[in-house]
């Protein structure tokens, strides 16, 4: 009997091999990447490891003793606590997330097991919590979502806008040829000028559903960013006069390419989300600066690491809650009243910065303000005198081939040319284009083509005018804008590109200019 109490004794081997393993399963402990809690019963805190410390910000002799409610950050109902306790009084493992905070009062996203502990009797009489910190993962997630949307829609948008502004130049064509015919004084002119604005809103409508679509850049050119903000911020003072605007310019602030038209748009807008956000008016700040972001920093906005501009406006404004925040860049989403605001304005600020290879973020909160930081590549090329175009009529007499798949531009694309003097040739698809091409090239002076076609494309179209005439002089026209596919058919030798809807005048200038000029500024 004594010989079996000798033997079911535990050696010095054992107790050797028992210390080893604990003493690896502390290091282990202490060297996990998650967060280690261990409290008791009460839910106080007994043991956390340095991954818990770097998390929250707490040092154990903080925290040790501390009860676990110290973390939390009253986004949870209390039915989700108490859910929780439920599950774990029970013997059970529970598994979710929490919203937590921070030391610092910050939040943070977790996502949590806790399991109980049990001893021999099989009383629980702790708890171990293994916690992972996915805060960064879950705005990752946010982003991707908001992205995809935002694609979507704005393919959607890139078409509707394309259909709208081909009937909007079949309006504005008519009254432009209309008002060559009228006297200045008579009402019937004066009706049509009234009609003209109207246009032109349609186009500003249009113009801002291109901004978040895909490919939303018309005109790109160096922009000198400070004297941009400083023109708007006059402007819009003079209009204001209760918004105080404080300014700290970098003195050596690289400049964009950008469509500097869309950049003050969305500059625009913002001060007018201030403004409603500081209807007893208050100070917007309006702060540039050179920045160099790497590509980690960059991850969430799927942009290139590089230089850029960045552009921080800070009002005193009321300030937007959570959810609020979460759909400002929803097209049609707007908190004014019904009739007031159509909803697209910090819909399209997010997709021109997006179109332009940059990004933007917001950061809000009720009673304190609101900051939009912009970030646009930044290009180190000094910025080109403004030059002026001439407003006046430019007449000719040279051929051109009209290429358009829809009948009321060719109608009127074509007496429009032909107002202007031109000997007018049309095709309606780009088959048709190159047959006309083909046996009267010799007599061509210049095709206007519109890019998008059924069966041929516009691109298409113009390199198989190209393979018969290397120097074909060719202006892709489009709904859509100069970026994307278009400026691709510009780099392999088309030489410029007009918007549609445009006038008798643009559409003079722009004839002119390429007829004339074997370097035509094709921005």
């Amino acid at each position: 009997m004594a010989q079996k109490q000798n033997e079911d004794k535990p050696t010095i081997e054992d107790m050797s091999r028992q210390m080893v393993g604990q003493a690896r399963l502390a290091i282990a402990v202490e060297n996990t990447a998650d967060a280690i809690i261990l409290i008791d019963i009460e839910g106080n805190i007994q043991y956390v490891n340095p991954a818990f410390e770097k998390i929250t910000g707490y040092s154990r002799s903080e925290i040790i003793s501390q009860n676990i409610s110290l973390l939390e950050s009253g986004q949870h109902d209390p039915s989700f606590f108490q859910q929780m306790w439920d599950c774990l009084k029970r013997g059970e493992v529970w598994r979710g997330r929490f919203i937590n905070r921070k030391k610092d009062n910050s939040l943070y996203q977790s996502e949590a097991t806790i399991s109980p502990v049990k001893n021999t009797a099989g009383q629980i009489i702790n708890y171990v919590s293994v916690q992972r910190d996915v805060t960064r993962e879950i705005q990752l997630e946010k982003q991707l979502r908001q992205a995809q949307k935002m694609e979507a829609i704005g393919t959607l948008a890139g078409g509707i806008a394309h259909d709208f502004n081909n009937l909007l130049l079949g309006i504005q064509g008519n009254i432009s040829l209309s008002l060559l015919d009228l006297e200045a004084e008579s009402q019937i002119f004066n009706n049509l000028k009234k009609i003209e604005t109207y246009v032109q809103d349609g186009v500003e409508l249009t113009r801002q559903l291109l901004g978040f679509a895909r490919g939303g850049k018309y005109q790109v050119r160096l922009t000198d960013v400070n004297r941009l903000l400083n023109e708007q911020n006059l402007l819009f003072s003079r209009a204001n006069k209760a918004v105080e605007f404080q300014e700290e310019f970098d003195a050596g602030l690289w400049n964009l390419e950008a469509d500097q038209d869309q950049i003050e748009q969305v500059i625009l807008n913002i001060y007018m989300n201030a403004l409603q956000a500081m209807p007893e008016g208050g100070t917007l700040s309006v702060r540039t600066e050179n920045v160099t972001i790497d590509e980690e920093r960059l991850t969430p906005y799927r942009v290139r690491a590089g230089d850029y501009v960045k552009i921080a406006v800070i009002d005193t404004g009321i300030g937007m809650d959570e959810k609020t925040q979460r759909r400002i860049f929803d097209p049609f989403f707007t908190t004014k009243e019904m009739g007031r605001g159509t909803g697209l304005g910090l819909a399209s600020v997010y997709g021109i910065i997006k179109n332009h290879g940059g990004f933007v973020n917001v950061d809000s909160h009720k009673g304190r303000g609101t900051r939009f930081e912009i970030f646009l590549p930044a290009s180190r090329e000094p910025v080109p005198p403004k030059q002026l175009p001439t407003a006046e009529l430019t007449d000719g007499h040279e051929t051109v081939l009209l290429v358009d798949d829809e009948e009321m531009i060719i109608d009127v694309g074509k007496r429009m040319l032909e107002k202007l003097g031109y000997e007018t040739l049309t095709a309606i698809n780009g088959s048709e284009a190159v047959d006309i091409y083909k046996t009267r090239g010799d007599d061509i002076d210049l095709v206007i083509l519109d890019m998008v076609m059924p069966k041929i494309s516009g691109g298409e179209t113009f390199d198989r005018l190209k393979e018969i005439n290397p120097d074909i002089k060719v202006i892709l026209c489009s709904g859509y804008s100069i970026d994307g596919k278009a400026t691709e058919i510009l780099q392999r030798g088309c030489i410029a590109f007009i918007q549609k809807p445009f006038n008798l005048k643009t559409l003079s200038r722009h004839i002119r200019a390429v007829l004339n000029s074997e370097t035509y500024d094709k921005k």
